[in-house]
């Protein structure tokens, strides 16, 4: 049982972070916000997949012009991601988004400062303070010598106090880097020395196949000590991806359910069917299903029922055949090129 640190609670639209709400799931569009057609197909497939906010770059005025015009097409919290302007916080607050990223030290004087921070609470609209290793400020890399978790934790901290000080605490924080080692040292520190809701990420992670092993550590890492209260997988490619990895750590460590949980063997001398080919097939019959079901495709008989006992459905295989069976109880045995189907026969009981 993992036990979760303790926050304040922040909302971002409807959507509650922090405070023991539901750990929540993020990703971002890599549509131009400008693209209102493609911009908003993507946030569908992305609350399709299970993403619960969804993040826009808002480069120039025109992608900030443009929010109203995405969100009047979609019923899940924005988030607008800004660097620098603040003119673009104010027109995207203007326009209706859900919450902000901005870096509040960014941004100019203590007038453009407070100018932000006022429109947002009247509107209450949390700000998300982001540090990014690879953009920490020069001078506390001459400080720590290079970039540490203590100068990830003071940089934050600079924009913390920035808004604390303008009596603003609707506050969440990330300290990203690709260095897996770094980040969780970072989020350590962090949950230590503020109690904001802390929003994880392992930036620039790479691709699907790499991009998803740091992801798994890093960011499973620190949930599985109850650090984190909102989260993105950053990974090359479609965004749709991330929400699906995101969601499977979670129900990996116990902290969520989200659709079929596939249990396949790694196989042995003792497997006589083609259990790769097997499973591949199961794994793509799942896709699409919501029920939090137990599937498992073992390899033998030998072992095969007993070891996925708590499989709500599976299937083990013999020579040229298999046995069907249901909670570790054998209902059946078909032929190897009927298991897949007599596979999903029995599941689809069990989902009706």
């Amino acid at each position: 049982m993992i036990t979760r640190r303790k926050t304040r609670q922040i909302a971002i639209g409807n959507v509650k972070i922090g405070g023991g709400a539901p750990i929540s799931v993020q990703s971002m569009t890599n549509t131009k916000t400008t693209d209102t057609e493609a911009t908003v197909a993507q946030i569908k497939a992305l609350q399709d997949a299970g993403c619960d906010i969804v993040r826009l770059a808002v480069p120039d005025m025109a992608a900030a012009e443009n929010i109203a015009n995405i969100k009047a097409q979609v019923n899940i919290p924005l988030v607008a991601d800004i660097h620098f302007d603040y003119r673009l916080a104010l027109k995207a607050i203007e326009q209706g988004i859900d919450a902000l990223r901005i870096n509040p030290g960014n941004i100019g004087d203590e007038e453009r400062v407070k100018a932000v921070v006022t429109a947002a609470k009247a509107k209450y609209i949390p700000i998300r303070i982001g540090v990014n290793a690879g953009s920490l400020d020069k001078k506390l890399l001459a400080k720590y010598g290079k970039v540490t978790a203590e100068a990830l934790v003071e940089s934050a901290m600079e924009h913390v106090r920035i808004l604390e000080k303008l009596d603003f605490h609707d506050i969440k924080i990330s300290l990203k880097a690709h260095d897996v080692p770094l980040t969780i040292e970072a989020y350590r520190l962090m949950s230590q020395t503020v109690d904001y809701p802390l929003h994880l990420g392992i930036t620039e992670a790479g691709t699907v196949n790499t991009g998803i092993i740091k992801s798994a550590v890093g960011i499973g890492a620190l949930l599985a000590e109850g650090i984190g209260d909102t989260f993105r997988i950053s990974l090359t490619g479609d965004p749709v991806n991330e929400v699906k990895v995101a969601n499977e750590i979670l129900k990996a460590l116990g902290l969520k359910e989200y659709g079929p949980t596939l249990i396949s063997c790694p196989t042995c001398g003792r497997c006589n069917i083609d259990l790769p080919s097997i499973a591949a097939k199961v794994e793509k019959r799942l896709d699409g299903i919501k029920k939090p079901v137990k599937v498992a495709v073992m390899g033998c008989v030998v072992n095969g029922p007993g070891e996925a006992r708590d499989a709500d459905i599976g299937i083990a295989g013999g020579k040229g055949e298999g046995l069907l069976f249901r909670k570790g109880e054998i209902i059946g045995k078909v032929t190897e090129d009927k298991l897949v189907d007599a596979l999903f026969a029995e599941l689809d009981k069990i989902i009706k």
